[in-house]
């Protein structure tokens, strides 16, 4: 993919890719309501941004061209296997604890109804880039009983089932859509440095022992309830990586043992 314009990237993680494709010469601002690492370029409510593009108001849309490449990290809190577990599993402790019916049904009907409007909003956000003939790559987690599996309209372009294999602190499973442009497929299967902690999914050790590796290069939501700032971390190698072997096809050739 040929990027003649500047990569726009939007929502948590946003500030990780934004820094590499500087890196490599391209050139890339980051979007996002929170600044906790001091180097978000425009704090603007996205959300509300989609809202008014899809209502044809004036909004950042305008400011983006088809030479530009917008890459969304949209916050997956509604959309993840945690997000259907967590429901199943409040829903049988409200009963345990004798919770009043009509209550325990008001906030079923919250969640829903709170999983219908991310839904909707990431359906617009489609739907204004794909009017104005822009390029999109989003992401977001991905897993069996996801909700993007069943009942997101596109299918992913790609599914990174091991992250780690291309540098990054965790490896669970990724997907990325590609909207108006289609990925490249390299091979740049960096083992983590040796250096680095290699963190597989799950469990709370990994997780204390997450918080002495994070790096400020990352960034991520603190705010308790959308998403975990540590979990959603992705390492400047995995970024990189990414970028080179799916959207640019750039090879960077193979690192030595000695480096490694």
């Amino acid at each position: 993919m040929e990027i003649k314009g500047k990569v726009h990237c939007f929502f948590e993680q946003s500030g990780t890719f934004k820094n590499e494709f500087i890196k490599l010469g391209i050139p890339a601002e980051d979007y996002d309501i929170q600044n906790n690492f001091g180097q978000t370029d425009h704090t603007d409510d996205l959300f509300a941004e989609i809202e008014k593009a899809w209502e044809e108001k004036p909004s950042i849309f305008d400011n983006i061209t088809k030479d530009d490449l917008i890459i969304a990290f949209f916050p997956c809190i509604k959309f993840c296997q945690m997000s259907d577990y967590n429901q199943r599993s409040t829903y049988e402790k409200w009963l345990r604890e004798g919770m009043d019916k009509e209550r325990i049904w008001q906030l079923l009907k919250k969640e829903s109804d709170e999983r219908y409007f991310f839904y909707q909003i990431c359906l617009k956000m489609h739907a204004v880039i794909d009017k104005r003939g822009f390029r999109l790559i989003m992401e977001n987690p991905w897993g069996t009983f996801n909700y993007t599996n069943y009942h997101w309209f596109l299918k992913p372009s790609i599914i990174d089932n091991d992250r780690s294999l291309r540098g990054d602190y965790f490896k669970k499973p990724t997907a990325y859509w590609f909207l108006n442009c289609v990925p490249t497929y390299g091979q740049t299967f960096q083992p983590t440095p040796k250096e680095k902690l290699r963190i597989q999914s799950g469990g709370s050790g990994g997780r204390k022992k997450a918080k002495h590796n994070k790096k400020l290069e990352a960034k991520g939501s603190s705010k308790a309830g959308l998403c975990s700032e540590e979990r959603s971390m992705i390492s400047p190698d995995y970024a990189r990586n990414f970028i080179c072997d799916f959207i640019l096809g750039k090879d960077q050739g193979t690192p030595t043992d000695e480096l490694w």
